[in-house]
């Protein structure tokens, strides 16, 4: 079997729509070493659709960097495989844990837990014909009363795969419920190959307990990532990173101009990229600080990126704006980050704004976290 390490590792997750090429550049910026592109129907890259086979494409900064596929036949595995080893990807995923209705409908994500036939025969083709190294990613299970990722994982890993990345809900239970660390630490004892724990990951603190506890080889974060992309560099150092709103605002900027590197600085390359920034913004708006000694307690009763907290008070008017929920401010924001010439040029447009759109009632500080 091709050698790579899935051990003391922290993944960037596979993620449809944020986990764009610009993105996973800005995760890299801030301690990520290990990333996956968006999901990618392996049927659409056998047929050379141009949109699905940028999605296997990497940065040349992404040195260790893996595909994902939802895939439902053999031979439509291995050759968008076989494609994917030819853009440079590190291992090859097969998606057997998306909660979407539309890969759910077309027999792919989650329902490979319940046709687990063709599971095998999927991941048995592809380790036997790639070069490199095929993971799974699964949930518990189909629904509450059918968690099966004990058995799924078992043949995985008899069919060859060489690592499992288990998210620790059902695919009913979409984010409604936190994450079983639990579950995935009885999956972690059971296997022999390395298995990826993943979800609700906010903190480091949270990081380190849930890692050390379940047993896990590796961790992999999915909204922790995109409310706070920084999040790798607080994991690899152990403390808290809490950048004040004119430093989110430049690392926004930052992710703009990556954006407008990867789109081009043009009018068609702006459509493209406000496709994404504004939505990137309805993530970053919930950022907030959660300090060790504040909340490591209730991190223990309940997941912090499921946490409601009480609005703060007296703060400045850019982070007001930054915190601002409503889609009008994201899409503000992200046309002025857009048309910025540098950072300072942004801080004063953001001000601006800040001023024409004051935040309204119960709106702006009070949500914490995303179910997304």
């Amino acid at each position: 079997m091709p050698r790579m390490d899935f051990s003391g590792r922290v993944f960037l997750a596979p993620l449809t729509k944020g986990g764009n090429l610009p993105f996973r550049r800005l995760c890299l910026a801030h301690g990520c070493e290990v990333t996956m592109g968006e999901m990618a129907y392996a049927r659409q890259v056998v047929r050379k659709s141009r949109s699905e086979l940028a999605l296997l494409r990497k940065h040349q900064d992404e040195t260790c960097f893996g595909v994902q596929l939802a895939a439902l036949k053999p031979d439509e595995s291995v050759a968008a495989g076989l494609a994917a080893v030819e853009q440079g990807a590190s291992w090859v995923d097969i998606n057997c844990g998306c909660p979407i209705r539309d890969v759910v409908r077309r027999g792919m994500g989650a329902v490979l837990m319940k046709k687990t036939n063709t599971l095998v025969r999927v991941v048995e083709a592809m380790a036997r014909e790639l070069p490199v190294p095929v993971t799974v990613k699964l949930r518990l299970g189909w629904s509450l009363d059918s968690q099966n990722v004990s058995e799924v994982a078992r043949l995985a890993e008899e069919a060859g795969a060489a690592a499992i990345g288990i998210h620790g809900r059902t695919r009913e239970q979409r984010y409604s419920r936190a994450a079983d660390w639990e579950a995935i630490g009885r999956v972690a004892s059971e296997r022999g190959v390395p298995v990826i724990g993943n979800g609700d990951l906010l903190t480091h603190y949270e990081t380190e307990r849930l890692w050390q506890q379940s047993g896990v080889a590796s961790v992999m974060i999915g909204r922790g990532a995109l409310i706070k992309p920084w999040i790798f560099r607080e994991i690899a150092e152990g403390r808290a990173i809490e950048p004040t709103a004119e430093e989110r605002l430049a690392i926004y900027f930052d992710f703009a101009a990556k954006l407008k590197e990867h789109f081009r600085d043009d009018e068609k390359g702006r459509t493209r990229a406000m496709r994404f920034l504004p939505w990137h913004f309805g993530f970053f708006c919930r950022y907030r600080p959660f300090p060790r000694e504040q909340f490591e307690a209730s991190s223990l009763e309940h997941p912090l990126i499921q946490t409601r907290r009480e609005p703060d008070q007296d703060l400045s008017t850019l982070e007001q704006l930054l915190r601002d929920p409503r889609d009008e401010v994201h899409e503000r924001l992200a046309g002025l980050l857009w048309d910025a010439a540098d950072v300072d040029a942004a801080m004063v447009a953001a001000d601006e704004l800040a001023v024409e759109l004051p935040p309204t009632d119960g709106e702006a500080g009070e949500i914490a976290t995303a179910h997304g």
